[in-house]
């Protein structure tokens, strides 16, 4: 069971270094690594076979895997996607209804800014 102190040091910020970052091979390519809103299941797979071709040749793959899982994150991290991270037992600590609503409000906002 996940005890207050560690929740309140998961909210102060991420767990673990960062410095393996400046050497990652996904520098400028977010695009690749996180979804858009609305993502077809087809452009997904295209979109995440694209990263995993980036990160098979990166130098930080295991630190950015890692960090990934002990950080919940969402998207395409260390050569794994959000759902295969939950399959190993890291799944995103943001529930699907909260990522939802988030879109929703994005989407709302966007419009209105459109308009």
């Amino acid at each position: 069971m996940l005890d207050i102190t560690q929740l309140s040091e998961n909210l102060a910020g991420p767990v673990g270094s960062t410095a393996w970052m400046d050497d990652s091979a996904c520098s400028g390519h977010g695009d690749l690594f996180f979804a858009p809103f609305a993502e077809r299941p087809e452009a997904r797979v295209r979109r995440e076979t694209a990263a995993q071709r980036i990160c098979n040749s990166c130098v930080s793959l295991i630190e950015c895997r890692d960090y990934a899982r002990q950080n919940r994150e969402l998207g395409f991290w260390g050569g794994e996607s959000e759902s295969e991270r939950a399959a190993a037992g890291f799944a995103p600590t943001t529930p699907i209804v909260g990522r939802k609503r988030v879109a929703e409000q994005r989407a709302r906002d966007a419009m209105k800014s459109a308009s």
